[in-house]
């Protein structure tokens, strides 16, 4: 079973359904002993990282997804999942996210930096990939796959060996991260056609 916690971010009931289609039993809850009795666990959502942060605290999540990451099990984060993860965000500048990863979330800026042209933020549409070899979401996916982004915000992280996937929009960013049993995607397998259930099952195969 998958458990999918629920923090009250916007996009959770897509995760659902898409789990449900490759076949997997998922559960939405913010239950500390549901969650902990998963074979896996997914965060995600679509929102304001402070906002998403405090929710996470009201509901005394934190230390939920910090013992389930250290049960070994494999967890997953989505969008503004990922981010939170990490140690803070210009989003919501004083407000520190989880920090179960080195790393920061950045402001995507509106002009490409390397041709000079104005570009539309947020980042709304597909964009490809490269994909570090050897990462485990991505195997069996064709190279340089296309997947769904919805963003104005970015990962930057701190150790190069946890960038599993990359991706250029005005600048580079850190589209996918692995870490031991943590796993996360600036993009919405969910919402990424073959491509992203591919990704999916590869997660839920791990």
């Amino acid at each position: 079973m998958v458990a999918i916690i629920d923090y009250d971010a916007g996009n959770i009931k897509s995760v659902e359904k898409a789990v449900e289609f490759i076949g997997e039993e998922a559960v939405i809850t913010r239950d500390k002993d549901v969650i902990m009795a998963s074979d896996r666990a997914i965060l995600p959502g679509v929102g304001s990282f402070g906002d998403a942060m405090n929710k996470i605290n009201e509901y005394g999540l934190k230390n939920v997804i910090y013992d389930f990451i250290d049960s070994g099990k494999p967890f997953l984060g989505i969008c503004l999942g990922l981010q939170i993860l990490f140690e803070d965000s210009e989003e919501s500048k004083g407000i520190p996210g989880l920090g179960v990863l080195k790393g920061h979330i950045l402001k995507i800026p509106d002009i490409d930096t390397v041709t000079g042209e104005k570009l539309k933020i947020p980042q709304i549409g597909w964009n490809s990939l490269l994909v570090r070899e050897g990462a485990k979401l991505f195997k069996n996916v064709p190279a340089n796959p296309y997947v769904y982004f919805v963003h104005s915000y970015y990962l930057k992280a701190d150790d190069p060996a946890d960038v599993a996937a990359k991706t250029f929009y005005s600048t580079d960013i850190h589209a996918s991260v692995e870490h031991g049993n943590v796993f996360a995607c600036q993009f919405h397998p969910e919402k990424s056609s073959d491509v992203g259930l591919t990704i999916l099952r590869n997660f839920i195969n791990l």
